[in-house]
C-alpha cells in the first residue's frame, strides 16, 4: 500500500457542495480525511486527533480561516494549505506570513491540490539528516528539539513556534554563520510559489526574531546581510536530550 494512504488531512470548508466532492476525491487518492465546516468543528477534530495536514477555507462565518490558520501554527504545527478565493490575495499573503504553507486558489484543479499537498508533505518532512534519538540543536542557551519540534529558552520556558518559524530556525541552525538569501528560505520555508511573496521571509523573520532575541529591534543572532538575506550569527552545537 502507498505511504499516502495513511496521510491525516483535516478538511475545513463550510461549502458542502465544494467539501464533500472534494473530501471523496481525496479518500480514493488515498488520503483518510476528516471534514469540518466551521472553525468551531475544525478545533474539536483537532482535539479528537491530530492531522498529518489542514486544507482551510479562508472565508468561513463565524471565526475565519487565518484566525483558525494562526492557532493551528502556534498551538500546533501542523502544516497549512489555504482553500482561498481569487480575490483574496491580501489574505493569501496574510496566511503565508502567519504560518500557512501554501495555497490553491478555488476553483482549482484536485489534482493540482494533490501535488501540493504531496510537495508540502514531503518539505515538512524535510529537515536535513534525521536527528539521533535524542539530539538538540542549542545556541546561546537555547534548545530546539527537531523531534518534537519544541523550542526551550535559556530560562527553561517553552516557546510555541508555528511549523514555519520551525523550518527557518532550522534553516538557520543547519546553516550556522552562512548567508541563506531570500531565494533559498522561500524554498525551505514556503515552497514553489511564495516567490511571489518575497516580504513574507521578511516578515517570518521578523516574527521569529521576536521570539529568540533579547532585543529585536537590535538583533545579534539573526542578523540581516545587506543585498544577501539573513545569517544565524551564533555557535550551533548538536547535544543529547538528556545532557
Amino acid at each position: 500500500m502507498d505511504a499516502v494512504s495513511a496521510t491525516r488531512l483535516l478538511l475545513v470548508d463550510d461549502e458542502p457542495a465544494l467539501r464533500e466532492p472534494l473530501a471523496e476525491y481525496l479518500s480514493r487518492q488515498g488520503f483518510a480525511v476528516v471534514q469540518a465546516a466551521s472553525a468551531a468543528e475544525a478545533r474539536s477534530r483537532l482535539r479528537e486527533g491530530r492531522p498529518d495536514l489542514v486544507l482551510l477555507d479562508i472565508m468561513m462565518p463565524g471565526e475565519d480561516g487565518l484566525s483558525l490558520c494562526r492557532h493551528i501554527g502556534e498551538a500546533l504545527a501542523l502544516p497549512v494549505i489555504l482553500l482561498t478565493a481569487k480575490g483574496e490575495a491580501t489574505d493569501r499573503i496574510v496566511g503565508l506570513e502567519i504560518g500557512a504553507d501554501d495555497y490553491v486558489v478555488k476553483p482549482f484543479e484536485p489534482r493540482e491540490l494533490v501535488a501540493r499537498i504531496r510537495s508540502v508533505l514531503r518539505r515538512t518532512a524535510r529537515g536535513g539528516p534525521a536527528p539521533i534519538e535524542d539530539d538538540l540543536f542549542e545556541f546561546e542557551g537555547w534548545h530546539l528539539d527537531p523531534l518534537k519540534r519544541k523550542l526551550t529558552a535559556p530560562d527553561g520556558a517553552m516557546v510555541s513556534i508555528s511549523s514555519v518559524e520551525f523550518r527557518l530556525l532550522l534553516a538557520f541552525l543547519e546553516n550556522p554563520r552562512q548567508v541563506l538569501d531570500r531565494d533559498r528560505l522561500l524554498d525551505l520555508v514556503q515552497g514553489r510559489e511564495a516567490h511571489q511573496f518575497d516580504r513574507a521571509v521578511d516578515n517570518q523573520v521578523s516574527r521569529l526574531r521576536r521570539k529568540i532575541e533579547a532585543d529585536s529591534r537590535n538583533p545579534t543572532l539573526i542578523q540581516t546581510v545587506w543585498g544577501g538575506g539573513y545569517m544565524l550569527a551564533a555557535e550551533v552545537r548538536r547535544v543529547r536530550g538528556n545532557a
